[in-house]
């Protein structure tokens, strides 16, 4: 399976923090927004990777990230000339995906809660079908929403409804098979002009082949697309981090557990960002891990 992160837009409800620079590179408390996305992608078990955004963008996503390799995994980039809907992502990287499965998540996304790895795994397991999720909300009028019968069944898929059929709203994020990009290139735009993602689903469910997730109560996913909304996650994931004393989206943390990277690896990683939290949290993970090593082998 491969990952796409759809990293475009102009970012407009966040000016003027947006006019010189991508959405997905404003931080989140300690880390930029886009390691998120990211870490979604890692704990899939996903180590191909490509990055969707603004051709001005390419080169700064490009720094940040590079190649990929000094997490064991491999990261490319695609420009998108002019947003043109979230289901463009699947013509543009067309290449890309070849022939393989398909996990899309957009770049301003978070989650983080209980149960979230079960339902990544439960995604990546279903083969030969689309996967999205279900959330609940109190205002789904302003999200795609799913409906569902009593054995979460989708009946309808609806993007925006004035009279939802529940209040189950489809976050960003979506498992498809390769079959997706044609998909893509068959629908028409909407009268926004977008080719949209609501579409594709809608797509899926007449072949029968679309299944949903549901997000238990445990389950944070949160709004960073407005100034209150960065706010809110910052301090969401500063009080997460203190408390437990573990890091969120540390994508580092996953690529080290995954075993991607070694503990030399995971301490270069660490030694490079030694005067912050961040990095002596690498590398206070990579010491504990050697002193339990130790106390085993001398049982």
């Amino acid at each position: 399976m491969k990952g796409i992160i759809l990293a475009g837009g102009t970012g407009s409800r966040l000016y003027p923090s947006t006019i010189s620079v991508s959405k997905q590179l404003i931080p989140i408390y300690d880390k930029p927004m886009i390691y998120y996305p990211l870490s979604v992608l890692l704990m899939a078990g996903i180590k191909e990777i490509l990055v969707i955004t603004n051709t001005e963008c390419v080169e700064q996503y490009r720094k940040l990230l590079g190649d990929g390799s000094r997490l064991g995994i491999k990261i490319e980039y695609k420009a998108q000339e002019k947003p043109r809907g979230i289901a463009e992502a699947f013509i543009l990287g067309e290449e890309f995906i070849g022939n393989d499965d398909v996990c899309l998540i957009l770049g301003d996304n978070i989650f983080y809660g209980q149960g979230f790895q079960d339902c990544i795994d439960i995604a990546v397991n279903k083969k030969g079908k689309a996967r999205i999720f279900g959330y609940p909300v109190d205002n789904p009028k302003s999200f795609g929403v799913v409906e569902f019968d009593e054995n979460n069944k989708v009946i309808s898929i609806e993007e925006k409804p004035e009279n939802p059929k529940s209040n189950y709203a489809v976050p960003g994020l979506y498992f498809y098979d390769s079959s997706v990009v044609e998909i893509a290139k068959k629908i028409k735009p909407s009268a926004r002009g977008e080719l949209e993602i609501s579409t594709i689903n809608e797509e899926y469910l007449k072949l029968g082949k679309l299944d949903v997730v549901l997000f238990g109560r445990g389950l944070a996913w949160l709004d960073t697309g407005t100034p209150r909304g960065l706010l809110q996650a910052s301090d969401f994931v500063s009080i997460v981090q203190e408390r437990q004393g573990l890091y969120v989206a540390c994508i580092e943390e996953i690529a080290w557990r995954k075993g991607w990277i070694d503990d030399n690896k995971m301490r270069s990683l660490g030694d490079e960002l030694e005067k912050t939290d961040y990095g002596k949290y690498l590398l206070k993970l990579v010491s504990n891990s050697e002193k339990l090593k130790k106390v085993n082998k001398n049982k």
